[in-house]
């Protein structure tokens, strides 16, 4: 089963979202900060980084130099309602080591789910042989 970190500072989001990976067959943990994300990855040891751009404190995009760095393997779906920054944020996703997925807020569920499997279906989920 592959295992999502939902990171989102809007809590009813990041819970909806999580709600919708588990209902789909994913092992999904909810964290409302960048800063807690790294700590709940630390012992979750997610397949997929799913996570908001904006929020207070670190960024999303901050979020995801340090997923790269300390957790090489782990992929990464972002989301973001800020369409006017949509061009910087593929331009700065495009630099990384393993550039990242972005979808745009609101998104449907079955299209979320959907991408999610397509960026995790070069991956080992947890426990296969």
């Amino acid at each position: 089963m592959h295992r999502i970190l939902v990171v989102d500072d809007e809590q009813l989001v990041a819970d909806t979202l999580g709600l919708i990976f588990r209902k789909h067959g994913f092992e999904a943990e909810v964290v409302y900060s960048a800063k807690d994300a790294l700590a709940s990855a630390r012992n979750f040891s997610p397949d997929l980084l799913l996570c908001d751009i904006n929020m207070p404190g670190r960024s999303g995009l901050e979020l995801m130099s340090d997923f790269h760095r300390e957790l090489p393997d782990c992929r990464v779906l972002v989301l973001t309602g800020y369409y006017n920054k949509l061009a910087g944020i593929r331009e700065h996703i495009a630099r990384l080591r393993r550039p990242a997925r972005v979808l745009t807020k609101p998104c449907n569920p079955s299209e979320l789910v959907r991408e999610a499997g397509r960026v995790l279906a070069t991956s080992q989920p947890r426990g296969a042989a």
